[in-house]
């Protein structure tokens, strides 16, 4: 496994630096930890053929279920790319999402994942996820709803 894949320890031994206050720490932990984990999953779908903002869309169709006018997958996005549409471009040729255009406005187009799609998102989520063992072992429901709030807050 790759280096920057490991489980870490605490944030002043792994970045050996001092902080001028604990919301330095916190505000450092935070980007520390969000860039372990986004190559953590990059890693992890590798295998996959597809990018993590490939799967931040499927992960929005396989949630709604059917068609979905593409604006709404715009706004679930995750990362608020500006090239959702070539990033939907790919899983269509990779036959992960179907497409269609509006009869009443043709500007308006729908997507929704398809069966092999659906497959591959289930594939995915049976892989072996040291992020899910993390959450399963070492982070309870009371500890992740009070980091939600406190994030929820910090972003105001």
């Amino acid at each position: 496994m790759p280096a920057q894949n490991k489980m870490v320890g605490k944030i002043d031994s792994e970045i050996k630096s001092k902080f001028v206050n604990d919301q330095h720490r916190f505000v450092t932990n935070l980007v520390f930890t969000a860039n372990w984990v986004n190559n953590y999953f990059v890693d992890h779908i590798k295998p996959f053929g597809i990018s993590p903002q490939q799967f931040n869309i499927l992960r929005i169709l396989k949630a709604s279920g059917d068609w979905i006018p593409m604006s709404d997958v715009k706004d679930g996005l995750l990362d608020k790319a500006p090239n959702a549409t070539r990033l939907a471009d790919k899983l269509l040729s990779k036959k992960l999402i179907d497409r269609n255009r509006s009869d009443l406005d043709r500007r308006k187009v729908y997507v929704r994942i398809t069966k092999k799609g659906l497959e591959l998102m289930e594939e995915i989520n049976k892989k072996e996820s040291l992020i899910q063992e993390a959450l399963d072992t070492r982070i309870t429901a009371k500890d992740a709803k009070y980091v939600s709030e406190v994030l929820d807050k910090f972003r105001g």
